[in-house]
This record gives C-alpha cells, sequence and structure tokens, in this order.
C-alpha cells in the first residue's frame, strides 16, 4: 500500500522532527537496528492505524481546530531526510507526512507513534493559525516603526519581514513543547511508549537554547514527555 505523494505544501508548521543524517545501525542503549524495508512499512502502516483514530477524537474533544480529518502522506521524493511535518491543504484539511527516511530510521513503532501525534498535537493546539497570527502582528509592529522611523519602502519592507519572522519565531519553543505533552498522551492513549517514542532525540543533533532557534533542547523535550506520562500514570 502507497500514500500518494503531497504534491504542493501550503502554511507548513517548518519541518517538527529537525532534519538529520541518519547514522549507521549500532547495538547501543539508545538505539536499535533499522527494520527492513518492508517491516519499516508494515510497522508504519500499524501506527497510522492506531494513532490516527485517537489523535481526531482529541482534536474534537478540544474543540479549538474545525477539521478533523487527518490525511496522513508520505514524501516520497527522493533525496529528502529524515522529516516530518504538519500542514493544512487547499481545503484546510490537516496533513501529516513523513518522508521515506524517517519511517525506515525509526527503530521501533514507539518512535513514529510519537512523531505522528507530536503532529497532529500542532493542528489540534491551533499552532498554525497562531503563528500566522503573531507573525502578522510582528509585521504591522515593525512597519509601523520603520515608518516613524523616516525609513524607505524597501526598508520598511525588510523590517516587517524580519518583525514577522521574530514573532513567530519566539514562540516556536513553546508550540513544540506543547506539542510533545499532547502528543505523548495521545500516543500512550494508542497503546505506545511516547518516552520510549522520544529515542529519536538521541539522534538528533541537540539545537540547545539558540536565541530565536525554532526548537528547545532535546533534554527538555524528553523532560516534558516523561513528566507528562507519569502524570498521566499518577505517580
Amino acid at each position: 500500500m502507497r500514500f500518494p505523494l503531497l504534491a504542493a505544501l501550503s502554511l507548513v508548521l517548518g519541518g517538527c522532527v529537525p532534519t538529520y543524517t541518519a547514522p549507521p545501525a549500532v547495538r547501543t542503549t539508545a538505539t536499535a537496528p533499522v527494520q527492513p524495508a518492508r517491516a519499516a512499512a508494515e510497522t508504519f502502516l500499524t501506527v497510522v492505524s492506531r494513532v490516527e483514530p485517537v489523535a481526531e477524537r482529541y482534536c474534537r474533544d478540544r474543540g479549538v481546530a474545525r477539521n478533523c480529518d487527518f490525511r496522513i502522506v508520505i514524501d516520497d521524493r527522493p533525496g529528502q531526510p529524515p522529516n516530518a511535518f504538519q500542514t493544512l491543504d487547499s481545503f484546510n484539511r490537516p496533513v501529516i507526512g513523513f518522508t521515506l527516511a524517517l519511517i525506515a530510521d525509526a527503530r521501533n513503532p514507539d518512535e513514529l507513534a510519537f512523531v505522528l501525534g507530536h503532529e497532529a498535537a500542532h493542528h489540534i493546539e491551533g499552532h498554525i493559525p497562531k503563528r500566522q497570527d503573531q507573525a502578522m502582528s510582528g509585521a504591522l509592529l515593525a512597519g509601523v516603526l520603520a515608518q516613524a522611523s523616516g525609513l524607505s519602502p524597501e526598508e520598511v519592507k525588510e523590517a516587517q519581514n524580519l518583525g514577522a519572522e521574530v514573532a513567530a519565531r519566539s514562540y516556536s519553543k513553546d508550540f513544540e513543547l506543547q506539542a510533545d505533552a499532547l502528543g505523548a498522551e495521545i500516543t500512550l492513549l494508542a497503546g505506545y511508549d511516547p518516552v520510549l517514542g522520544t529515542g529519536f532525540f538521541d539522534r538528533l543533533p541537540d539545537p540547545g537554547d539558540k536565541f530565536l532557534g525554532s526548537h528547545p533542547p532535546n533534554a527538555a523535550r524528553k523532560a516534558v514527555v516523561a513528566a507528562t506520562v507519569r502524570r498521566l500514570n499518577g505517580s
């Protein structure tokens, strides 16, 4: 079975799983061997069949997003690095995409389940429209300040672009942590282990705590997931 390739992406909430070069399979406490291609595909389909209904139920219960009919797609363009993203199609239907490399690099179904839960959580929490609103507000404020300073139309436009970027990024880390927490709930309710699912963070370059970075440190994200699981388990 093959999901259709998403031909055109619009309103993308940046690749939420940062791209990386998959390392060779090494047996350590943090990693396990990469699955054969057929096994990886079958695992992915099973994960989708279990996680998607839970995510859609959460979406309807929260009542933030109008459309909770998720469309799961595979980006099968050659040479794409391991990555996942959430976006909206032209009908405002939520789309969650996985590259083939990410599916192939997953060490267990829990990792795929957590990534799917995390991306679904971005839509459930309404992060795309919130980020758009923040960017617009930042652009307007920067434009007003630039015009008041007597800058040229070209300089005002540059200031607006910068203001939009700064405003959008200022909340990106919070959005990622919110999606990690809700994604952990979805993963757990679907019958997977979200703590085990965060194992892919151990294979990602750590973004640290960069100024205006789009993602929090990996350790902070794993801590949020672990705390969420403890809370849900009553411990």
